[in-house]
This record gives structure tokens, sequence and C-alpha cells, in this order.
């Protein structure tokens, strides 16, 4: 069957994401919408930024593990050096840990891979309608977390972290070294340690072999087995 050739008011959306099976399995579903395109593909930081430079979307789907770099770094960058483009978080991690940070480095929206092809393509629609996208579960608590500065009700004890050092944290649950992660951070070795002394005291941890094992848990909990 041939395909229609899509008018000129269709909405492009370049697909940010690590694995190219995601990609393209988000790409399926957003080019048999009549009013949806794909503009294109990264999978990290730089080769997002280098797209929306060369093609200027109008909106871009974000995932927050990348290659070699993290998708919140890169929202926030995204919405400094574009305002008007419109972002929106597609992730597998924990809602309760991300969702709020992703509003807050400029995301219109999170939704959850495991939510299925129709939900995604709802998040993407209120999104681009000019509303904010959460789960029904995460809603109130996002009203509740930036209106009274309380954490959700079940939330994730990482939710007490920074971003930098939730970004550490998952990468200590991965089993990266220091040096690794002192370079996917592009931070010195001294401040990973610095970082993950803040972690232990924060969770109530002892030794870094305590973070990765909590990491680890958190990861694989999550469905992000390292």
């Amino acid at each position: 069957m041939l395909q229609m050739e899509k008018g000129s008011d269709v909405t492009r959306l370049l697909i940010v994401d690590d694995h190219p099976l995601v990609r393209s399995g988000i790409k399926a579903l957003i080019t048999m919408e009549d009013d949806l395109d794909v503009s294109g593909e990264a999978e990290d930081h730089r080769e997002a930024l280098d797209a929306i430079a060369q093609d200027m979307p109008d909106m871009v789907l974000v995932d927050i593990s990348l290659k070699n770099s993290n998708g919140l770094n890169l929202l926030k960058e995204i919405t400094q050096t574009y305002p008007d483009l419109t972002t929106l978080a597609v992730s597998m991690h924990d809602e309760y840990a991300y969702a709020i940070r992703c509003l807050k480095a400029g995301a219109k929206g999170y939704i959850m891979k495991q939510e299925g092809t129709e939900k995604i393509l709802e998040a993407i629609r209120t999104v681009l309608d000019g509303k904010t996208y959460l789960s029904s579960m995460m809603t109130q608590a996002a009203v509740d977390q930036l209106g009274a500065g309380k954490s959700p009700a079940g939330a994730s004890p990482v939710e007490a972290l920074s971003n930098r050092e939730l970004e550490l944290f998952q990468l200590t649950g991965q089993g990266k070294e220091i040096s690794e992660i002192a370079e996917i951070m592009n931070i010195s070795p001294r401040t990973v340690e610095v970082h993950r002394s803040h972690i232990k005291k924060k969770l109530g941890l002892r030794t870094s072999t305590d973070i990765f094992q909590m990491a680890y848990e958190w990861l694989r909990s999550s469905g992000m087995q390292p």
C-alpha cells in the first residue's frame, strides 16, 4: 500500500534516545499519524543539539539516559537555548524520581515508555495542545511538590538527591568505576568522591559498596536492569 504524502501543516518531532530499537518503535508510531512526522533522531546530547539547529523540529522527545550524557542536562540546555521549543520526556525511569525534575528542567510532560502507544500519543498531543502531561498518579503529587515543596507520597528515597547526585547514583548502579563516572559527567575523580559522600549522608549509607547495592536494586526495581 502506498503511503499518502503528508501535508505542510505536519508537526515534526525529533527523537532523542540511545536505543536504536526504541527510536525505531517511536518513529513507526509517530509516522502512522497523518499530522505527525519525525524530523530526525539522536542518541546523545551533542547529536540532539546539532539536529535541532539543523532541522528546527516543532517538538523534541527526550529520554533521561543518553549515550555518555544525561537527558536532564539536555532538557535544560534546550530550554535555555530554544525557549519556544516544546519538549517531552519519554523514559523508562521511575516517574517519582524523575518527572518533577524534568518539569523543572523545562519539559512540558513526562511519559513512561511502558505506558504503551496510545498513552505516548496522548502525551504528545496533550503537550502540543499547550498543556502539561503527567500520569494520573503523578498529577496530584506534582501539584503537592511544586506548590508546597513536599515530596509526593510513594516517592523513591532517591528523591532527596540533587540531579547531579542522582546521575552519579545511577551510573554507580550500572557498575561504572570512579574514573568512568568522572569522564562521563565531565568532573574530577575527587568531585565524584565528594558527591558520593553527600549521597551516603542523604540516604543513610555507610560505604561506597552500599551505594552500589542500593543503586543496583533501584535500577532493577524501576525496570532499568543494569
